[in-house]
């Protein structure tokens, strides 16, 4: 399946605008994945969202809540988010420019790859790309993906254009407050020279293809050794309680058992059914 763009808008440099396309460049597709079950029952655990005395509640009755004192909360409708107006919304516009290593490494969060929409405004993004690699800089900006906006590097990768998103200076935690305890004194000089002759010995170019994550290998030695022998506890788990998968549930149920349960008694069920 063709991955799906996050981000769909324009790369502004200057009064330059390229259409873009911006892709996660990471997978987990390969890593070894579970599901909860209850073992007693052999059912898939499944999470709803409730509210205490009324049972599972509908996607669209849940709105943001934001805490102004201890239990009480300002609420924020989803269309009232949505009408805030963020120009970096449909543009990332690249504002500044530093040399490729003055970002502290503290800084990356993650990569995305980003690409032409149009196959007209590949000229601009090869001058882009190759003017970024010959200054050896990295263009900055801000670009807003899924509800949040990001601070964020772009710099060339191979035949393209890579983003990094970038922590706020807020966002991380001051080193002094961690290594308060390391005392500041000097190292013994032979130590060190062994040290570093252990450094200069095992470097190399890095090749990311020589590590591999050892404990999913494992693990997945396991799991097919368990597929393989017939004696392994099995279970068919299913959705046969309802919900699908998108965990539909008869909210009116819920309602009139709680009700019940609470000793009242129930009002005239509507004959509309909640989805």
């Amino acid at each position: 399946m063709a991955p799906r763009a996050l981000w769909k808008g324009q790369l502004r440099l200057s009064l330059v605008s390229i259409p873009v396309e911006i892709f996660s460049a990471t997978k987990s597709a390969s890593r070894v994945s579970f599901r909860q079950i209850h073992k007693p029952s052999g059912k898939r655990i499944r999470y709803e969202k409730s509210v205490p005395g009324i049972g599972p509640v509908k996607t669209e009755d849940i709105v943001k809540g934001y805490e102004v004192e201890e239990d009480e909360y300002i609420l924020l409708d989803p269309d009232e988010i949505d009408a805030i107006k963020l120009e970096t919304k449909k543009t990332f516009e690249l504002v500044q420019f530093v040399d490729a290593c003055e970002i502290s490494p503290l800084y990356f969060d993650k990569p995305y790859y980003i690409t032409t929409s149009d196959d007209l405004a590949q000229d601009a993004y090869r001058v882009v790309r190759d003017a970024l690699r010959e200054a050896n800089k990295v263009g900055l900006g801000q670009v807003t993906m899924r509800g949040k906006e990001y601070l964020a590097a772009v710099k060339p990768c191979g035949d393209g254009l890579l983003m990094e998103t970038l922590h706020y200076e807020d966002e991380l935690r001051e080193a002094d407050e961690i290594f308060t305890d390391i005392k500041d004194e000097k190292v013994d000089k032979e130590l060190l020279e062994v040290a570093r002759s252990l450094i200069d010995r095992k470097s190399a170019p890095f090749d990311a293809a020589a590590y591999r994550d050892q404990y999913a290998e494992a693990m997945q030695d396991l799991l097919d050794a368990k597929i393989k022998n017939r004696k392994s506890p099995r279970v068919r788990a299913s959705d046969d309680d309802g919900g699908g998968g998108d965990n539909v549930v008869d909210l009116m149920s819920a309602l009139k058992k709680s009700l019940k349960e609470a000793g009242k008694k129930p009002k005239k069920p509507s004959t509309k059914k909640a989805s």
